[in-house]
């Protein structure tokens, strides 16, 4: 094929942001091909494996024989009335199979609903500092991007004063996402609650609650968006398999929301893709109808790596770093570092200081600019212990050799 011939691309694609997970995840394998030992710790991806009964659910539907045809697009009836289920009994989510739709990953989830929704020049609320691609799906869906945004200071929670400001006539919706990537930042039941009453006074606004990180949470206290009053009607929780079950390469994520935005969201995804895998469905449907001790297990594992990793993070000068009440990720506030250098290299924002650390100490993270704060970086604990403490230590020696 000849590479030297050009044709223009749409400017959808060349407006649109790489994802800066991606892209940093991409620089490590980089790295790793040319034999150097990489310390990922980029992506959000559990380093536990599926647990096994969920790998035999997905082996048994395959000796079954009945699930090599297409699925139905918005999911298997039965596995969404088991969805729908666990979101009444855990969630107090008073939903039906019809209220759900599941998609290939909660990432194709929430693009479903940003088509289904936005119309260009609508203005879509986003809590920030946010996980990377909400902004992308919003601008590739015609909308603005409006950002409320929390600080360190404040565990990063924007407020509900915050977001009844930022609400104009253009506002078609608000997202956010609880436990937080990437600050792992939980809202609580008061908090909600405020958000709510903004919510509530809206005609014409939905909230997008994306819930994927529940089961990962440390407060003690889990309270879905949609369970509160008035709440669901106006509420699109979004939610999937990938972080709480360790299943990020079956692709299983979903929605709850009421029931004209499923079937718009149906209607789209039948254009797109169609349905999700089917065996990766009744993997899921195995998941979600299992006893859940694994979970509970990763989670108390995730528990322990983020207090060995919050004490190791405090004794590297210059590093502000908070504790985290969910998901598995610090966002440590490196702007102390911003301006020095060691000679060969000065640092000037949080693009150059994770390429720094990754070319010196062979660590891969994430700039926090991508996720709304510049002056931050992403770091996921969701690494074996071994690997965490070497990370943090190269980390550290690297960062002295900065004046």
């Amino acid at each position: 094929m000849n590479e030297t011939l050009t044709f223009p691309l749409s400017e959808r694609v060349t407006s649109m942001a790489e994802s800066a997970t991606l892209a940093m995840a991409a620089k490590a394998r980089e790295f790793k091909s040319r034999g150097i030992d990489v310390i990922s710790l980029s992506l959000g991806e559990p380093d536990f494996k599926t647990p096994e009964h969920i790998q035999e659910g997905a082996k048994k539907a395959i000796d079954e024989g009945k699930y090599f045809a297409y699925p139905p697009v918005p999911g298997y009836q039965d596995f969404r009335e088991a969805i729908a289920k666990k979101l009444r009994e855990e969630n107090n989510i008073p939903c039906e199979a019809a209220h759900i739709v599941v998609s290939n990953g909660a990432k194709q989830s929430i693009a479903n609903v940003m088509q289904a929704l936005i119309n260009p020049g609508d203005e879509v609320v986003v809590f920030s500092p946010y996980w990377v691609s909400y902004t992308a799906l919003v601008e590739l869906a015609g909308g603005t991007p409006v950002f409320v945004e929390g600080s360190i200071d404040n565990d990063f929670k924007a407020t509900a004063k915050q977001l009844a400001e930022a609400i104009t006539s253009k506002t078609k919706a608000v997202i956010f996402s609880s436990p937080c990537n990437p600050t792992g930042s939980v809202f609580l039941k008061e908090e909600l609650e405020a958000i709510a009453e903004v919510i509530k006074a809206q005609d014409n606004v939905m909230i997008i609650a994306d819930e994927i990180y529940e089961h990962i949470n440390y407060t003690g206290e889990s309270v879905s968006l949609a369970s509160l009053p008035g709440m669901l009607e106006k509420t699109i929780t979004v939610n999937g398999f990938a972080k709480g079950f360790a299943m990020t390469g079956w692709r299983v994520g979903y929605i709850a929301a009421p029931e004209w935005l499923a079937k718009a969201c149906t209607k789209i995804q039948g254009q797109f893709t169609s349905a999700n895998c089917s065996i990766a469905q009744r993997a899921a449907l195995t998941a979600i109808t299992s006893d859940l001790t694994p979970t509970y297990e990763m989670a108390k594992a995730y528990r322990s790596r983020r207090g060995m990793v919050y004490e190791l993070l405090q004794q590297i000068p210059g590093v502000r770093v908070n504790l985290p009440q969910g998901a598995f990720y610090f966002f440590p506030d490196v702007s102390s570092y911003f301006g020095k250098s060691n000679g060969e290299t000065t640092i000037s924002d949080s693009n150059d200081f994770c390429m720094y650390i990754l070319e010196k100490a062979h660590v891969s993270l994430v700039p926090g600019a991508a996720f709304g704060d510049p002056n931050c970086i992403r770091l996921s604990y969701a690494a074996s212990e071994e690997d965490l403490k070497e990370a943090v230590k190269r980390i550290k020696t690297v960062l002295s050799e900065l004046s």
